[in-house]
């Protein structure tokens, strides 16, 4: 039985309201549950999941992730257009979120902390028939408005997104 897609993800945070005002503000989850103090449960605009992110609280003094430790690197999540991209990246700066950007060729990332140091990424995905071949694959820097005059603000990628790919 081969796996389709990734369903949903959980996140074990220190607290649920300022985990929940976070995702909410700069990624555009809606709540579908809230257990307050103990956990929610968070889905993309239009999507069929019951939730796309659960969090369950631990507590203040619960330790955060540690780079390079055994464990998760980052959740990448899909938007549909360039401009998306780059309204989402304006939120995360504002809140002191990003950590970096790369364009991977075949995509282009931003990357970012939630307030528990969770990292994830937030991703365009290339139109197919413009992806790299054998060339060097090697990440390099994000160049959003050289990407948006390319394919335009609004070219829609990825499966289920009006892909016109």
């Amino acid at each position: 039985m081969p796996v389709r897609r990734l369903n949903h993800a959980v996140l074990y945070i220190r607290d649920v309201a300022r985990s929940v005002e976070f995702y909410t503000d700069t990624l555009g989850f809606e709540i579908s549950v809230e257990i307050p103090g103990r956990a929610a449960f968070l889905s993309s605009p239009g999507s069929d999941n019951d939730h796309d992110l659960g969090l369950f609280a631990l507590g203040a003094d619960a330790p955060g992730p540690e780079q390079g430790h055994v464990g998760l690197y980052h959740l990448a999540w899909e938007v549909a257009t360039l401009g998306e991209l780059g309204d989402t990246a304006g939120r995360l700066s504002e809140r002191g979120a990003l950590v970096g950007s790369s364009d991977h060729g075949v995509s282009k990332s931003l990357y970012a902390k939630d307030p528990d140091g969770n990292e994830f990424e937030v991703m365009w995905r290339v139109p197919r028939e413009d992806w790299p071949t054998g060339q060097d694959t090697r990440p390099r820097p994000l160049d959003l408005r050289a990407d948006i005059d390319r394919w335009g603000a609004d070219r829609a990628t990825g499966a289920g997104l009006g892909s016109t790919t």
